[in-house]
């Protein structure tokens, strides 16, 4: 089969003939219609992500939607010609989706959502499952709560604000100037992070109480922000990137909580990837009734094209999430 293979850290991903994988038990033989481009794809490609654990010559690609080819003993959830969709490998030691074929844990898979095609279910599990974890396992969000989500259209953050609303929030998201039109697109009330300070936009938005959750896709200086504008006792900040060195003193003195998601975890570990394929079978019904529906940039890429793909991520100019297209066209 035809498959995208990191060499070494830092160079261009090449494509080359490999030996398509064989179906063990537990697992299931998917044939890779399509792969979403994340920002940690780039950032594995460049070395830039040791806790993704890989190794080169590493077949790169962390996303997938597809159809099942085979399943091996002891699958009994899927079946040859069922289409899935998944956060399936790139990462430690398993193949990523930038090969015609993987064969991937059925934990790490759903059903894909029928009302959307393979193209935009590509691009969902990751930022679905970060965004879960820290919306409904972490923070709980609730019906009328206040939430704000910085980056709100970015690939995580386009996510969260779709699912805090599922769930009955009321929804803010950060962003440029640029994005706002995005972001009101969604359904949440845009804030220009540039031109608009923190307690401005606490006092405006929530009469200067703070935000009941806090959703940080960002990291840095925008964590820090966070620990500013959430609510005294009850607000509960997340971040998927809560890396570096950080103050905590303004969290405490507002004696509100902070949690930290790492949406990798199962798939490094092999403990919990149950769970994984439960959150998608969860959006799966969001998506079915309306409620959720990624943000796609229009141009296409195949295998042959992917390094073009990398580098639109890196330089920040998509329009919305990337996909490769593996097989399919749709």
């Amino acid at each position: 089969m035809r498959a995208i293979v990191l060499d070494q850290f830092g160079s261009p991903l090449t494509v080359r003939e490999i030996r398509t994988p064989e179906v063990s038990a537990g697992q299931v033989l998917v044939r890779v219609e399509a792969s979403g481009v994340n920002p940690l794809d780039t950032k594995i490609r460049a070395g830039k992500a040791a806790h993704a654990r890989v190794q080169p010559p590493a077949v790169l690609g962390l996303d997938l939607a597809g159809v099942v080819e085979a399943v091996g003993p002891g699958v009994t959830t899927f079946q040859p010609g069922d289409v899935v969709y998944g956060l399936t490998g790139g990462v430690g030691d398993l193949q990523g989706s930038l090969a015609e074929y993987a064969s991937v844990d059925a934990e790490l898979l759903a059903p894909a959502p029928s009302s959307l095609t393979t193209r935009e279910a590509a691009v969902l599990p990751l930022a679905v499952i970060t965004a879960w974890e820290g919306l409904v396992d972490r923070a709980n969000v609730q019906s009328g709560q206040k939430v704000l989500v910085h980056g709100g259209a970015g690939g995580v953050g386009h996510v969260a604000v779709q699912l805090a609303l599922a769930r009955g929030a009321e929804v803010w998201a950060t962003g440029s100037a640029r994005s706002l039109k995005t972001i009101e697109s969604l359904g949440a009330t845009p804030i220009d992070h540039v031109t608009t300070p923190v307690d401005e936009y606490v006092r405006e938005h929530t009469g200067g109480e703070g935000f009941d959750v806090i959703v940080d896709t960002i990291g840095g200086a925008t964590l820090d922000a966070s620990f500013a504008a959430v609510r005294t006792y009850t607000g509960h900040v997340v971040s998927a990137l809560g890396w570096g060195t950080h103050s905590l003193a303004p969290l405490s003195f507002r004696g509100a909580t902070y949690s930290g998601v790492f949406t990798l975890l199962p798939m490094l570990t092999g403990r919990g990837r149950a769970h994984h394929g439960e959150i998608l079978r969860h959006a799966t019904a969001l998506a079915d009734k309306g409620l959720l529906r990624p943000v796609l940039d229009p141009r296409r890429f195949t295998l042959d094209t992917v390094n073009d793909a990398h580098t639109h991520v890196e330089q920040g100019t998509g329009q919305g999430k990337l996909v490769i297209n593996v097989h399919s066209e749709n």
